[in-house]
């Protein structure tokens, strides 16, 4: 195709319009360089290596996550990303611990992106970027450290220990729960840290922890409606017990089997139309087998969680328990 030009070299006719706009779009996009899409690197070496000038690095492509620390800005701005981000510079004998350490096994809600990276490293370790960390000094035993997708972080059960140092007993707890219910520790282990180290700081705390934890919780804020029904007196329930009801076997989250007392949570993906007929039914199943069963909403857990106490005091009361 001939393209013709006017006075000033611009093409006229149609293929003018089509021109202007690839024109525009060089000008306006800016590719990533191949070696760092998806990556998390310093903003230096970009620099040094003339991937990217510094008003490019300035760019939309780019997430500052520190200190000449920059991400791809389609990665997923969670926790790991964080931890990304220490992992350019980590010293010798340096891991990632508690809530981090839980976040890199899996544990999502362990972490957020704004919350601090927590770290174990030797005394006297120097470390870069402190503003975004929270830095514990200790050395670790080689058994309680592994590489977890990467990541130099401490084991499950050594997590576990720290979580109850360093956070409070219930987001602790919730995330203890998780890590049973992934198995990636058991009951057992915890009671037998727990006796090992009585005497030492915190193994009472540990010890009160452990014991509250349960890992069929099948979610958080499952784990947070148990506590603190717990803490406010109720006694233990039962998670996922399982309720013969005709032919099908039902496991409402939380129960007290003895008094035939159930709390059902509704999260958000309950408010779906197929999944509320299907709870409805449950519940219809269960209340005509004789059990009380209460529903609690993520929007009670957050305004009136003293109303949810009242009531199941009354249903329990009302089957015969005696605080």
């Amino acid at each position: 195709m001939v393209i013709h030009r006017g006075a000033a070299g611009y093409p006229q006719g149609r293929a003018q319009g089509s021109w202007i706009w690839g024109r525009l779009c060089g000008v306006l996009r800016v590719d990533r360089p191949r070696r760092l899409a998806w990556q998390v690197f310093r903003g230096s070496d970009a620099l040094r290596a003339g991937l990217l000038t510094a008003e490019q690095l300035r760019g939309d492509n780019w997430t500052s996550l520190g200190y000449n620390v920059f991400a791809d800005s389609r990665l997923d701005r969670d926790h790991e990303l964080s931890c990304r981000a220490f992992a350019l510079d980590l010293p010798s004998r340096a891991y990632f611990a508690g809530p981090s350490a839980a976040w890199l096994h899996g544990v999502e809600h362990a972490a957020a992106f704004g919350d601090p990276v927590h770290l174990v490293v030797p005394a006297g370790t120097r470390l870069n970027q402190r503003k975004h960390a929270t830095v514990h000094r200790m050395l670790l035993g080689d058994d309680e450290v592994e590489v977890r997708h990467g990541h130099p972080v401490t084991r499950p059960l050594r997590t576990c220990w720290d979580l109850v140092l360093w956070l409070e007993l219930v987001p602790a707890v919730t995330i203890i729960d998780a890590l049973l219910h992934a198995k990636l520790v058991t009951a057992a282990e915890l009671g037998e840290l727990a006796h090992s180290r009585f005497g030492r700081h915190g193994a009472a705390r540990a010890a009160k922890a452990f014991a509250l934890a349960d890992g069929r919780a099948e979610s958080p804020q499952e784990s947070r409606l148990r506590l603190g029904l717990v803490r406010a007196g109720l006694p233990r329930p039962e998670l996922q017990h399982p309720v013969a009801v005709g032919s099908r076997v039902l496991h409402p989250d939380l129960a007290w089997p003895e008094f035939k007392v159930a709390i059902e949570y509704d999260g958000e993906w309950h408010d779906a139309p197929d999944q509320f007929h299907l709870d409805r039914r449950r519940l219809n199943l269960l209340v005509n087998d004789g059990w009380i069963v209460l529903h609690v909403t993520s929007r009670r857990m957050r305004t009136d969680f003293a109303g949810i106490v009242r009531e199941a005091k009354t249903a329990l009361r009302s089957r015969g328990w005696r605080p």
